[in-house]
């Protein structure tokens, strides 16, 4: 069967779009909640205003978290990966931007995206782990 069957291809596709959907999802609700928090007007625009950088820096991680030949799912190093990329490049890309960059807002971003990006993470793992478990012993 060659490596492009769309079996393999299908899989591949499932294993890596799940959990991009799932980060691109948290990062999103992480801005509409911080935009929320401050009262923001001009929802839709606003919030593509504030998501770009971490949405950009989020793609920077997971580039490099794929190059690392990791799984998704992980915490580490994919999620610390994806996570990193998501508060520095996203941090960046805020200042390249012209947006603010505070330090109390650096630190609430790094929890913040932490609890999110490796927190689902986490629970994957411990579902999975589970499973087997679930399934050796019958």
């Amino acid at each position: 069967m060659p490596f492009y069957s769309s079996t393999v291809v299908s899989g591949d596709v499932k294993k890596f779009l799940i959990p991009a959907v799932i980060d691109v999802i948290l990062v999103v609700v992480f801005c509409a909640i911080g935009r929320r928090s401050h009262e923001e007007a001009n929802a839709i625009a606003g919030l593509v205003s504030t998501a770009w950088p971490f949405l950009g820096g989020l793609a920077a991680g997971w580039i490099a978290a794929v190059r690392l030949h990791a799984e998704p799912i992980g915490l580490y190093p994919f999620g610390v990966s994806v996570w990193f990329g998501a508060v520095a490049g996203g941090m960046v890309l805020r200042v390249l931007g012209g947006q603010g960059t505070a330090f109390s807002f650096i630190i609430v971003a790094s929890i913040v995206l932490a609890i999110f990006l490796l927190g689902w993470r986490a629970l994957a793992a411990l579902v999975l782990r589970r499973r087997m478990a679930g399934k050796r012993t019958v």
